[in-house]
């Protein structure tokens, strides 16, 4: 059943052993100011902890899925001020973007409309990002004379190549769903319409998955990517050592072997 929401800039809520985690900013294109990053940073730790959550998905209300920091803030008296925007970034941004990164669970990002700056960090943070097809990635810091922050240079580069992600960067370049899936930034395209359903349809499939093997999976897959193929099968030796252990890989074989589905317990 879903929970009753505690948050003003965010809806959370539990349904089939998936978390929904949506930013509630529709007013601001879900602009990012110091109390949505508060309650994000929260509603992402209760996800990460709660053991009958294997799935997250991470979406928003409204017609974007962000518009990045809410520029409005440097005119409030009141807001948290900084010395350094650099503070703000680590302090603020970063453990939501690494709770994402690092978390044991796999985080799908949903989107619809612009998915701009911190926006777009925010989004390819996740594990998975499925698009409407009138979504896309605005880099536009160099539109205001800023350059990309929250990693998501780091995603482009990784995604894009070093020579295509700078021409993105500088040109503060729109990428459509159909780019993002043909760069590899998105995992699939849906209409507008279909958005919400095919993704708790698909975060539902994955959580009935062995959540062991998906935990180790997504560190391989992180890991991987950083050195080379001898340290590749060295970690994924490791981690099958664990997954193979497990009560789940145990039953898992046994229901093959017997023509019966699995059921995965998480041990």
């Amino acid at each position: 059943m879903p929970e009753t929401n505690e948050f003003h800039t965010i809806l959370y809520s539990v349904t089939n052993r998936v978390a929904r985690i949506s930013l509630n900013r529709p007013a601001s294109l879900n602009a990012f100011n110091a109390l949505m990053r508060t309650e994000l940073l929260a509603a992402v730790q209760r996800a990460d902890r709660d053991d009958d959550v294997r799935i997250v998905v991470l979406t928003h209300e409204g017609r974007g899925f962000s518009a990045g920091a809410d520029l409005t803030e440097s005119l409030d008296p009141n807001a948290r001020r900084y010395d350094l925007i650099e503070d703000q970034i680590i302090k603020e941004y970063q453990p939501i973007l690494l709770g994402i990164y690092e978390s044991d669970k796999l985080f799908i990002a949903a989107a619809r409309g612009p998915c701009a700056g911190v926006g777009s960090a925010l989004a390819l943070a996740c594990d998975f990002l499925v698009m409407a097809d009138d979504a896309y990635i605005y880099q536009a810091f160099a539109a205001i004379g800023l350059v990309p922050d929250g990693g998501a240079s780091w995603h482009l580069v990784n995604h894009l190549g070093p020579k295509r992600a700078l021409q993105a960067i500088v040109e503060s370049e729109k990428l459509s769903a159909e780019k993002c899936l043909e760069y590899g930034l998105a995992n699939k395209i849906v209409s507008g319409d279909e958005l919400d359903s095919a993704v708790q349809q698909w975060a539902e499939k994955l959580a009935a998955g062995a959540p062991i093997a998906q935990r180790f999976s997504k560190q391989l897959v992180h890991k991987v990517s950083q050195g080379n193929l001898a340290n590749a099968i060295q970690l994924e030796g490791a981690a099958q050592n664990i997954c193979t252990k497990s009560d789940d890989a145990r039953m898992a074989m046994q229901a093959f072997m017997e023509k019966k589905p699995p059921v995965f317990v998480g041990k």
